[in-house]
């Protein structure tokens, strides 16, 4: 199949700097990532990055000030699930089927915590995804993930996979 007719992902098909309709897609409508706080930094195919500023009401250990892991997973999980979005032909609902966390070190009190995430294989029912967080040097990591996403689950797609498909076909079927 030539350039011309492939199917395009909705990343490819909708033309400019999109940051603003990933952060409304998986920050901004979504309540526990709004609830975070999470920030969409940069998007491509394949690809999505976050930044997780640290907060007093995350901190997981008040003697520490240390960001509690459960928001640094829930980051991980949204990123790898936006870096998903990318190479989808259609608006789809998906959800993690398994999410595998390894933390290295404790992210640093006071200090944003970034995110970088990629879907390196998309079947037709499940994405699979790796992800790292960091403070800046993905080779030093605070943790990593790696995941695997069903594809076509029961539910709609998201608000934001709605507005994505009209913003790519200017109609919403």
């Amino acid at each position: 199949m030539g350039d011309e007719t492939r199917p395009k992902t909705v990343f490819e098909a909708v033309p400019g700097d999109k940051l603003e309709l990933f952060q409304k897609w998986f920050s901004d409508t979504i309540p526990h990532n709004k609830a975070l706080g999470l920030v969409v930094t940069a998007v491509r195919k394949g690809g999505a990055s976050m930044r997780l500023d640290w907060q007093p009401h995350l901190v997981g250990n008040p003697e520490t000030g240390v960001l509690h892991g459960g928001a640094i997973t829930a980051m991980l999980d949204a990123c790898s699930g936006m870096a998903i979005a990318t190479m989808l032909t259609k608006a789809q609902p998906f959800a993690t089927l398994d999410l595998r966390i390894d933390y290295v070190h404790p992210a640093t009190p006071e200090q944003p915590v970034l995110a970088d995430a990629e879907c390196f294989r998309l079947t037709s029912n499940v994405a699979f995804t790796r992800a790292v967080a960091h403070h800046g040097d993905p080779s030093d990591p605070i943790a990593s993930s790696a995941g695997t996403f069903m594809l076509g689950t029961k539910g709609k797609a998201a608000v934001g996979q709605h507005a994505a498909r009209i913003a790519v076909t200017g109609r919403g079927t």
